[in-house]
This record gives structure tokens, sequence and C-alpha cells, in this order.
């Protein structure tokens, strides 16, 4: 056999390997996502969302360092090779050849929170995302077929006020989970630990909307090896400033009569985004604010800016910058869809305050003034609270 000859039948035998199997793998580790594709910036790729562990998915193409897989027959996602268990092969048929069938869903709630449960015989890739006007949670269950006949909703359920599905896909099961309010709360996702069932906690409104009746958190950007930026006159450190940015908005809390305050640091020391995360998880809190002091490339660039990630979340973000604008600093906006790891939870209410720019001038001299840090503080104080009061307004 000729060169030509044996180049051609080693790659007929690959593309026969190719599509008579298929490499499949579980989800491990913290906090496992699926990203949209292999772009990649300095807060990483674009997220779908996150996962659950022991997710069995199937992998379809090799990158550097992520696996694209095999969510349904029309959809895919790419997960890092590092949040993966590779688990052997199988054969590789269409999905809709064999369908997994979901069973009921049973909708109820306890003393604090609602529970959306969706059966299904093991455990399935999803994503989730926050609609308006009404507002909804969607879920979007990966390879499933529906045998849903029906949905047993309970009166114990408070928050939720209806629960329907439709087959968008012949492989992907939808369901809809409408909001009594209009302000998401928040709500975690994940399967329970025999791993049939895909379960959603729905947070309830606070039946009180006084700040000083929540759960607040508050996060000191950066810490330890993560430097942050620099100041571009005084060479300050972002992880040394938003210590004293956080502690100053829990002493003007506090001062306010909130009596639940959580720091996810109030020392120099390292934390990775994970072990934050799984510290406010623990905590459980209503919202959320990240402190950080921005930087740019120019030092003409200057201003406030609020982030959030989630529609659902965007009021608190919107709130805290109108109430950041009144300490004279220029607008640099709000920012959505931000893939900032603490604006990634479902959990709750969450907003990063970029609170200026340590690389402009003019807002470093601010910032490095404890009279600014307790205006910022008041400022951020009135902003939860102007979004409070809006919430009251609201249906």
């Amino acid at each position: 056999m000729n060169k030509w000859a044996l180049a051609f039948f080693v790659l007929l035998v690959n593309h026969a390997h190719g599509q008579d199997s298929v490499l499949l793998a579980r989800t491990t580790g913290p906090l496992p996502f699926m990203e949209y594709g292999i772009g990649d910036d300095r807060l990483g790729g674009a997220k779908i969302g996150y996962l659950d562990s022991n997710i069995v998915v199937r992998i379809v193409d090799s990158f550097s360092t992520d696996y694209k897989v095999r969510l349904s027959t029309y959809h895919s996602a790419y997960i890092a090779k590092s949040s993966l268990v590779l688990m052997g092969r199988e054969v590789n048929r269409p999905v809709p050849h064999n369908p997994h069938l979901s069973g009921n869903i049973k909708v109820y709630g306890d003393t604090a929170s609602d529970y959306v449960a969706i059966s299904l015989d093991d455990r399935y890739p999803y994503r989730s995302f926050q609609l308006l006007d009404p507002s909804r949670v969607v879920v979007d269950v990966f390879g499933i077929t529906s045998n849903t006949n029906w949905i047993i909703q309970l009166r114990s359920a408070k928050e939720v006020r209806n629960t329907w599905y439709e087959q968008v896909d012949d492989d992907v099961l939808r369901v809809y989970i409408q909001l009594k309010h209009s302000q998401h709360w928040g709500y975690s996702l994940g399967y329970d630990s025999a791993g049939r069932k895909l379960v959603m906690r729905v947070r309830r409104q606070p039946p009180v909307l006084d700040i000083r009746k929540l759960r607040v958190a508050i996060d000191a950007g950066h810490g330890g090896e993560n430097i942050g930026a620099r100041g571009v006159n005084s060479n300050l450190l972002e992880k040394d400033l938003t210590v004293l940015f956080a502690e100053q908005l829990r002493k003007t809390l506090k001062a306010a009569g909130v009596k639940s305050v959580f720091m996810t640091r109030t020392t120099d020391t390292s934390l990775s985004m994970p072990e934050r995360i799984a510290m406010l998880k623990a905590y459980d809190p209503q919202l959320l604010v990240s402190i950080h002091l921005n930087s740019a490339n120019s030092d003409t660039v200057q201003g406030t800016s609020t982030y959030y990630r989630y529609i659902g979340f965007r009021p608190l973000s919107v709130a805290i910058l109108n109430r950041m604008l009144t300490l004279g600093l220029k607008e640099f906006g709000n920012v959505g869809n931000f893939n900032f790891s603490l604006n990634g939870p479902t959990d709750y209410p969450n907003a990063l305050v970029e609170v200026a720019f340590l690389s402009n001038p003019e807002d470093e001299k601010k910032i490095l003034k404890p009279a600014f840090r307790k205006a910022v503080a008041h400022e951020i104080f009135l902003g939860i609270t102007d979004w409070l009061n809006q919430i009251k307004g609201s249906p």
C-alpha cells in the first residue's frame, strides 16, 4: 500500500471511529460550568451557567483546555478539561434514538423557601435564565423528552405562582417557573442526593423590605497574592484599599441598624473565587455587594460603574450607580452580562461596584481620602434603600 492509500485508510478509520463512538465524562470539582465557545478574555469565556457534579456529558471535540460536549441534537457547549472525569466510550447514536424521559414535576414550599422538583432518570446537563414582565425563571434540561403528565402544585409554595413546560426540541425540555413578585430574589439549582430530581430552591421575597432586617454580604475584592490594580501616583494596591471601603460599608450598615453583615475578608488574605462563593453559600445572604477599584491603560479614563450578570438583579446595580453619581464622579456605566465570578451565583441579588479608577489621577485622589470612603459607603447604603423602596412600589 503506497503512502497516499495508507493516509486515506487512516483518515477513513478515524472518521468511522469518531462516528461510531463518543467519549463520556462526568463533571467534577467546585463550580463546573459550561461556556458558549472557546473565546476568552481576562475574566474567562462567556458562560452559559454552572452545573452540578456527576453530570454525564458526551465529548465530541477537544481543544487546548476545553472539551466540546454535545448537550442535545442541536446544542453543544464547552467545559474545562479540569472539570471533567473521563469515563470511556459509548456507541454514538443520535440523542432521540433512545430518549430519556421526564417524570412528574412537583411545586411545594417549606417554612423558608419554595421548591420545584423535576423527576428524571439520571443527572443531565441544564441551564437556567431569568425573564421579566412577568418575572420567571426558565430551566432547559438537555437530552430529555417529556413524559410529564402532571404537575403537582401545593399551597405551601408562596413565591412560585405557576409552573408549566414545553418541549422546545425533541430532546430539550423547557420548564417555566413564574414568580409572584416582580423582583427576582434568587434561586439555586441542582440534583438531589439520589440524582433523580433536578431541584430548584426559590428564595421568597422578605416579608419586611427593610435593610435592617436583611442578611447583607460584602466582598472586598482581591487579597493576598491577587493584588489587583495599583495607584497611578500613590502606588497603593487595590487589595488593600478595597478592605478599607468594605470595612467602612460594614460600619455604615451597622450604624444604620443592620444586624446581619458578613465580610468575605477583613485582612490581606488570599481567597479563590470558589472559596468566596462557598463562604457566601454557607452564609446565605439576601444580597451581596462586591467592592473593587477600576484601572485602565489610559490615565484619562475615569468614573464609577456597577455590574450585574442576570437581568433580574439589574435593579440593585442601577440603584447603587444612581447614588454613586451624586459624589461628583463621572459615569462609566451600568454593565450587564458581566462575567465576574461573584456576579455568577443566582442565589441572591448581587452587584459589583467599581468605585473609581486608580489609574486616573483625579479619581485616585478621591479614593485615598477617608472622607470619600465614608461618602461611598453612605451612597451604597442609600442605593440599597432606594432599591428596596422601588420593590415596595411594584406588584
